[in-house]
């Protein structure tokens, strides 16, 4: 069918003409609607958005370049000695920007021959330029030690993307050179940088902490890596620089955004082509704020002291109680009962934290200090001996408890009903377990029997293991579910309860909850074994931290503490920022007839080193049995106590590996940190420092 205009030109002009008058007015009413669009958008921009966009202009025209903040310092209880601080210098650092291979494990390819070649004459220019310009007094580095050790290219101490440390405090010479020759020395970086400087005398080196490079962990702390992946949405004076010395262990990573403080700013006016149009703006760097330790200097030396002292002395005795040939380690916390408080904190042996120069440690450094960097008072830390079989013969830091667990032992057996406190014993000097016709026996030491007549203070005063097996593992063991649980369960409560088996709550970063062996031991055997040993210090490892927390409950009747380390924060002006105080994290409570029985048995215990001790005190000696690697058998030292008796002001805790018996080879270093306290603190309130008169010395009371 063909169009009704086909054969009719006038009216198909017509038509067309109407089409076309449509469209151009369609095209003008398009043209409208589009001008009044950008119309409207030019107002809103103009009116609403116009501010905003002025200052992201002004934003452009700057450039900006942060400058590093002071970190703060760490004093020690007396506000006295700084244990750690930052100074400011500049240093140079090498980036492993290329493959270097490793010559050891595969024959390396022409380009990594080449870049080892670079290296190598880069690391010559270096030494030469550090021989002319550096201080003078300073032994300079050769080429082999700039190569083979400190550039690190195989990444056997560093992962590749940690910038080496070459040098720091650069004289104005050397950073003069460098700068003007940049082009001679690729791969090279001068750092605005700090040094932070460790009290020589390394106080409580392992519980305070070193630091690191922030690119060099950023990729394997989940802390650091949340800061780097976050970086966009911070400020400038909040960003975290790339060769910035951070927290990485211990006080300095515990309170790492106190310390850090804020950048500075040096803020450029800059043209479209980059170049600088203008002066300078300076925002100066915010200075991190100081921690205040509870860890009082003069306690925590002496507390090392005593111990390296006393491993000596137990290596060499010819006491055959006292002599401990392989005793090689020991640990040491001393906590205030009413404060929580920790005055001291001992890992030993320890290292000078001064080898982390810059965040990082030469290797010689390493090995040297290797076994002493781990803070064995609060995780476990391997015994000092480089051949790894050897090793594996020694225990670590973390043992059995030993006696030193009969005080909570004879509490829980009250407390469930398992006797009174008057109840009478016999001891035959061991304890049966097992099912009849198989049944083992738990000897006492020495097995020693104690005859009929053994009430439970008794018990604890001659520490009869026979007494805690049959009179409370075995009875929790036999005794119907209580509220759902069984023995085992309401055991494993009353451990919680007192810090065993859970973190302390001091928040240390790395502090473990300890080994509950017992559980593991009634899976694999029974519940009466595990049981039955439990409840005279066996299967069960918690570190001396944990074992202070513990001793400090006792102190307490019941009441768990947090253990302080920080007294208080105060800004770069001196202005106290926080402060912390006593924290009770949990309470159990007891009949006070039970506390009687308890502390009339510790009262009594025989401990070396105190018989001239001034104050009546509780005390618990612990010998622990523990077997490793190779079959062998080994005994380690414990000692718990607190004093004054009348008012317990201090709680210790020691723990010597491979120490033997815990009165000969744990209780001396404990009496040493307790007089420590009575002079500078006084246990009865009243400070018995020793003034020195020429050669001799005389006590008299301090004046505070």
């Amino acid at each position: 069918m063909s169009h009704p205009h086909a054969d009719d030109p006038q009216k198909r002009e017509l038509h067309n003409r109407r089409n076309f008058s449509f469209r151009l007015n369609l095209f003008f009413f398009i043209t409208f609607v589009v001008f009044t669009v950008l119309i409207v958008r030019l107002a809103i921009l103009q009116f609403v958005e116009g501010p905003s966009l002025k200052e992201k202009e002004s934003q452009l025209g700057f450039r900006e370049t942060a400058i590093p903040p002071l970190r703060g310092t760490i004093w020690d209880a007396s506000g006295k000695t700084r244990v750690a601080y930052s100074t400011a210098t500049q240093s140079l650092y090498f980036n492993v920007e290329k493959n270097y291979g490793d010559p050891k494990k595969a024959k390396l390819t022409e380009v990594q021959q080449k870049n080892r070649e670079e290296a190598q004459l880069l690391a010559k220019q270096l030494a030469e330029v550090f021989n002319r310009l550096g201080t003078p007094s300073e032994k300079p580095l050769t080429q082999d030690v700039i190569y083979n050790e400190l550039m690190d290219l195989e990444g056997k101490r560093y992962f590749v993307y940690v910038p080496r440390l070459i040098k720091t405090g650069l004289t104005q010479k050397e950073i003069a050179y460098f700068l003007e020759h940049k082009p001679e020395f690729k791969g090279i970086d001068i750092v605005e940088d700090s040094v932070r400087n460790y009290d020589p005398n390394s106080v409580a080196v392992q519980t305070v902490g070193y630091l690191k490079k922030f690119k060099g962990v950023r990729e394997d702390s989940s802390y650091y890596k949340e800061k780097h992946e976050k970086r966009n949405e911070l400020s400038t004076e909040e960003r975290y620089l790339e060769y910035e010395d951070v927290g990485f262990d211990g006080i300095e990573l515990m309170y790492q955004d106190e310390l850090r403080g804020l950048n500075g700013v040096k803020k450029f006016p800059v043209n479209v082509a980059g170049r600088i149009i203008g002066p300078m703006e300076l925002t100066k760097p915010q200075r991190g704020n100081d921690l205040y330790l509870t860890i009082d200097k003069e306690i925590q030396e002496r507390s090392e002291t005593a111990i390296m002292e006393h491993l000596k002395k137990l290596r060499n005795s010819s006491n055959r109680f006292e002599s401990a040939p392989n005793a090689r380690t020991g640990f040491a916390v001393a906590m205030e009962v009413d404060t929580g408080n920790v005055v001291s904190i001992a890992s030993m042996p320890d290292y000078d934290t001064n080898v982390w120069k810059n965040g990082s440690i030469s290797p010689e450094n390493y090995r040297s200090n290797q076994y002493f960097m781990g803070n064995g008072a609060i995780r476990e830390v391997q015994a000092p001996y480089e051949d790894d079989k050897e090793r594996m013969k020694h225990p670590s830091s973390l043992v059995y408890l030993g006696s030193t667990m009969k005080p909570l032992t004879v509490l829980i057996g009250l407390q469930e009903g398992f006797f009174g406190p008057y109840y009478r014993y016999t001891d035959y000097g061991y304890a049966e377990i097992g099912r009849k016709g198989y049944e083992r026996k738990i000897w006492n030491s020495s097995r020693r029997s104690w005859g009929p007549g053994m009430t439970p203070a008794y018990a604890l005063e001659k520490s009869s293991n026979a007494f805690m097996v049959d009179m409370i593992g075995k009875r929790l063991y036999s005794m119907p579910e209580k509220d759902g649980k069984n023995g085992l369960q309401i055991w494993d409560e009353y451990m919680e309860a007192f810090g065993l088996g859970v973190k302390t709550g001091s928040g240390l970063p790395g502090e473990i909850p300890g080994l509950k062996d017992y559980i593991a031991d009634a899976e694999k055997y029974s519940a009466q074994s595990a049981l039955a040993s439990a409840s005279f210090g066996q299967l069960g490892k918690y570190t001396t931290l944990q074992l202070a927390q513990y001793t400090a409950t006792l102190a307490n009747h019941g009441k768990r503490i947090k253990p302080q380390f920080i007294s208080k924060i105060v800004d770069g002006e001196g202005k106290v920022v926080k402060t912390f105080g006593r924290e009770v994290l949990n309470e159990t409570k007891f009949n006070e007839s039970y506390w009687d029985v308890v502390e009339q048995g510790m009262l009594k215990v025989g401990a070396q080193g105190f018989d001239d001790f001034p104050y009546q005190f509780y005390r618990k000696t612990g010998t622990s049995e523990q077997d490793v690697g190779g079959g062998k058998r080994v005994e380690n030292a414990v000692f718990i106590a607190y004093a004054p008796a009348d008012k317990p002001k201090l709680a210790v805790a020691v723990v010597v590996p491979e120490g033997g018996y815990g009165s000969y080879g744990a209780g001396p270093i404990a009496r040493e940190i307790f007089d420590a306290y009575d002079e500078e603190y006084g246990l009865d309130g009243v400070p018995k420092k020793k003034a020195k008169t020429g050669a001799a010395e005389s006590e008299t009371a301090a004046d505070e």
